[in-house]
């Protein structure tokens, strides 16, 4: 398993990492995105987790979730 970090700076970034994020990774966003209307049902249908970074805690949590589930299962 490997964590690939993007910090897009334009939603028309998210296109070009499809393109390049190889198959069977799990893609992780900010909990904001899943408010974003047609963008966020997208990002729920297609298996992003999502992450409150304003509540650290539950940040951790989700994270530390995502990555026993990705070792137990060998997902990248």
């Amino acid at each position: 398993p490997y964590v690939i970090v993007c910090n897009h700076q334009a939603s028309l970034d998210l296109l070009g990492m499809v393109e390049v994020i190889p198959d069977r990774c799990v893609p992780i966003a900010k909990k904001e995105l899943m408010y974003m209307g047609t963008v966020g049902w997208a990002c729920w249908l297609s298996g992003i987790i999502f992450i409150d970074r304003h509540k650290r805690e539950d940040a951790i949590d989700v994270i530390s979730q995502t990555a026993r589930t990705m070792r137990r299962e060998n997902v990248r």
